[in-house]
């Protein structure tokens, strides 16, 4: 076992995170963002050591394909229509070290821009063999990978004619439940990334540059599928941007 994996849990105080640096939790633009956000003085609590050790998930919980998104709910034979992309990068915390052992969960619309799910509402067709979700765990680098389709844009209903560019959810929890971030990862060259209401209420455009995917020539697949590379940064005054509030994980 490597000295990564036997590292110690951090218990006491992290890096602060710069506030002005995270969107501010009351923005009209972005509608929801309205009923949503706190309504009490904010609190910084040190992490104790049940919430940081346990419950913990198994990593026997991965399937084969669970990191494949373009075959994981394809029928036998067929795949996923779209652009075939691969996302990787690393998990790292506000040091620059890997966060090994971490569950990284990724959902997504197909290649119209519909997701999966019974209530939505966009006219666009679904993919039946397109299950848009998927898992993976880092790595003793800090390092993931999966395999997907390019998501199309969606309308939603926050303005008149307001659409979402393309992105990806992700989740990373880390070695117990209480730790669990999320955040979204954009595409490199979209410009619907600054027409997005909620990427608008981001005050700083280095922070919103951070969600956004460069292409990665380097690892691309000749005759199969481009590649993008996504670091997320965990903790400190210049992490990933992430939807959780700000007093905490």
């Amino acid at each position: 076992m490597s000295d990564i994996s036997n590292r110690k849990p951090e218990i006491g105080a992290f890096f602060a995170r710069d506030r002005t640096w995270h969107p501010p939790a009351y923005a009209p633009g972005y509608k929801t963002s309205v009923l949503r956000c706190p309504q009490r003085a904010l609190l910084s609590l040190d992490g104790t050591i049940s919430e940081i050790t346990g419950p913990v998930f198994g990593h026997s919980i991965i399937g084969e394909l669970d990191n494949d998104l373009i075959h994981n709910f394809a029928r036998p034979g067929e795949s996923a229509l779209g652009e075939r992309i691969i996302v990787h990068g690393r998990v790292i915390d506000e040091r620059r070290r890997p966060v090994s052992g971490a569950l990284v969960e990724f959902w997504q619309a197909n290649a119209g821009g519909r997701y999966r799910h019974r209530k939505e509402s966009y006219l666009a067709a679904i993919d039946p063999n397109f299950g848009g979700c998927g898992r993976c765990i880092t790595d003793e680098y800090g390092q993931y990978s999966f395999r997907t389709i390019r998501p199309g844009a969606y309308p939603w209903p926050n303005g008149a004619n307001d659409w979402r560019p393309a992105h990806i959810h992700f989740s990373i929890f880390g070695h117990g439940f209480a730790q669990r971030l999320i955040t979204q990862m954009y595409f490199e060259g979209d410009p619907m990334i600054w027409k997005c209401p909620i990427v608008g209420t981001i005050p700083d455009k280095a922070a919103i540059e951070q969600l956004i995917a460069l292409l990665d020539w380097g690892n691309t697949i000749p005759m199969d599928a481009r590649a993008y590379k996504f670091d997320i940064v965990l903790r400190g005054r210049r992490s990933t941007l992430f939807e959780n509030r700000l007093e905490g994980n």
